[in-house]
């Protein structure tokens, strides 16, 4: 008799995303890493290894034993991060819960990582920026080939929401990355299946999980979406909304790709001699395209990329397409954008 539907799902989720990374770390499609029997130690190959990033709640611990699972039966290493964000007491106590359970589930090397989260962007931006730099860290500490992340369909659906609220572009309306992060560190395997399948495969497995208090805080944005918000799109719409909005994240995905490639490309023959963009050129671009190549330039002079809105970049796209002769434009992190002799200049100060 085989695993519970549930089981089955999310061990066939991560299999898929392991034989990627297999097929990445060797070059070849069926290789499978293993350990000859008896050679010296230097001419063993080393197997890769992948990491879980677990906060103890019903996805990533579903995550972390598929992972578990998995991962030996493809001659890979498996371990596990838990980031301690300090935010609640007893954090620091739940976090070695969190070790102990993933030292149970067999992965190796396992850690908890304390962070101290800041204020810029507002407390859910600065809890997932120190999360990120906290699993950045462990990776390159241990040599890792990827984290894995336990984000689901539903995650997805709220990500796309927060986009369009942000009123950001088509950008945002593509939610998250199957693969993100430098060299395609982060992996989210779960991205195709609902909150339900993690939960009840941890229910099937008796894994012990955590329910974070913060979840169902309505003082976050994230939670009131959760609890109210797509609850009412789905009484008022019908079912199936997450499913159209997870469908909305790819196909917007596809489309944004294919613009930056354009945007990318269009950037080179924009600029003059000197690297300054030139104004006249930039207007005959199509607005899509235009607006990328503005928004890039912004970020390389300094602009924190998550606190660069659609609307700082209409306004500097303005001195574009509406030049009446107004001053510079004020950005995030400190850098300005004005219009001098034809041409854009973008930077900080």
């Amino acid at each position: 008799m085989g695993p519970h539907p549930a089981v089955a799902a999310i061990r066939l989720a991560v299999r898929r995303v392991l034989h990627d990374l297999l097929i990445q770390h060797t070059g070849t499609p069926d290789a499978v890493v293993s350990v000859p029997a008896s050679p010296l130690p230097h001419e063993r190959p080393a197997p890769p290894l992948v990491l879980v990033a677990c906060s103890g709640g019903a996805d990533s611990m579903a995550l972390a034993s598929a992972l578990a699972f998995e991962a030996p039966r493809l001659g890979i290493r498996a371990g596990g991060v838990t980031v301690d964000h300090g935010l609640q007491p007893g954090s620091d106590l739940r976090a070695e819960e969190v070790v102990v359970r993933l030292r149970g589930l067999g992965l190796d090397p396992v850690e908890s990582a304390a962070v101290t989260v800041g204020r810029e962007g507002g407390p859910e931006a600065a809890a997932r920026d120190a999360r990120y730099a906290a699993l950045d860290a462990a990776a390159e500490r241990h040599g890792a080939t990827a984290v894995l992340l336990g984000h689901t369909r539903d995650d997805q659906a709220e990500t796309v929401l927060l986009g369009l609220a942000r009123g950001s572009g088509i950008r945002s309306l593509s939610g998250m990355a199957a693969v993100s992060g430098a060299g395609g560190r982060y992996r989210r395997p779960f991205l195709g299946l609902d909150r339900q399948t993690a939960r009840k495969a941890c229910m099937v497995q008796s894994l012990p999980v955590w329910d974070d208090p913060h979840n169902a805080d309505p003082a976050y944005t994230r939670s009131r979406l959760r609890h109210e918000g797509l609850p009412a799109l789905e009484k008022a719409l019908g079912k199936g909304v997450v499913e159209a909005l997870a469908r909305t994240a790819r196909l917007s995905r596809d489309d944004a790709d294919a613009l930056d490639a354009w945007a990318r490309q269009a950037e080179a023959a924009v600029r003059d001699s000197a690297g300054l963009l030139e104004c006249a050129k930039l207007y005959a671009l199509p607005p899509a395209v235009r607006r990328r190549v503005l928004r890039r330039a912004a970020i390389e002079a300094g602009a924190p990329a998550g606190s660069l809105f659609a609307r700082h970049v209409e306004e500097v796209d303005r001195l574009i397409t509406g030049w009446r002769g107004q001053g510079a434009i004020n950005l995030p992190g400190k850098v300005v954008a004005r219009r001098q002799g034809g041409r854009l200049v973008i930077r900080q100060g």
